[in-house]
């Protein structure tokens, strides 16, 4: 996808890893919506990004969801690109979790990204553009302590292979983004417990740099080698 002039919306903008993304995007000449749960932090993306449009959402209300894909396929006359950057954390034995959080985490990090990517879909069916979406190296490598955790976003992941081979023949390209852990400060707002011993954080910037190279050369997915420990895009 050639970036320049495209109609992006950004949700989770008002993140770590969002924010970043939407800087990167602005810089390759997109027209950016920003959404995000942080108004005070999404004002300042916005304005760092010359007045970037924006508007708050709570990613566990599914019609919530629904109104800011709108909001923004209205605000920008369309959608080109829809990066779906939101997420929270839970660690703990699985047999200590607390089915409330299990709830919480399949709802905001599966259920929530899926409302988002189907309300956009017609956007992008129309334009033949890109739905990208993060989800996590859990995804590939479930891990102890994060069982839960890594349920959800494996959930997702599965949701975007499945929808990628749905919408391909509509000209739909779907990019599944399983990073490794960065210091994103996801970790110290967890829903519950304390992280196992987690490996060095990944460089947010490579992370971002080859998040929008993935974008611009139509890749189906972003993993993580552990073996070479490097980033790889897959087409």
């Amino acid at each position: 996808m050639q970036l320049r002039n495209k109609n992006v919306l950004i949700v989770g903008a008002s993140g770590v890893l969002g924010g970043k993304l939407a800087h990167k995007l602005h810089e390759a000449g997109t027209r950016t919506y920003l959404a995000g749960r942080d108004r005070n932090e999404l004002a300042t993306v916005s304005e760092e990004l010359d007045g970037a449009a924006y508007s708050t959402f709570e990613a566990i209300d599914t019609d919530s969801c629904h109104r800011v894909v709108d909001t923004a396929a209205e605000s920008l006359a369309g959608l080109d690109l829809v990066l779906i950057a939101t997420g929270v954390a839970a660690f703990g034995r699985t047999a200590e979790a607390e089915d409330a959080v299990t709830e919480h985490l399949l709802t905001i990090n599966a259920l929530a990204p899926i409302v988002l990517a189907r309300a956009a879909l017609p956007h992008l069916e129309r334009s033949g553009g890109t739905l990208a979406a993060i989800s996590a190296i859990l995804a590939d490598y479930p891990t102890a302590e994060m069982a839960d955790y890594s349920a959800s976003k494996a959930a997702l992941s599965a949701w975007l292979t499945a929808t990628r081979r749905e919408m391909r023949r509509r000209g739909v390209d779907v990019f599944d983004i399983r990073p490794p852990h960065m210091e994103t400060g996801l970790v110290d707002r967890a829903l519950s417990g304390t992280p196992p011993r987690m490996p060095p954080p990944a460089d947010i910037d490579e992370v971002v740099e080859t998040i929008v190279s993935g974008i611009r050369d139509s890749a189906h997915e972003l993993r993580y080698d552990l073996e070479e420990q490097r980033l790889r895009l897959v087409f």
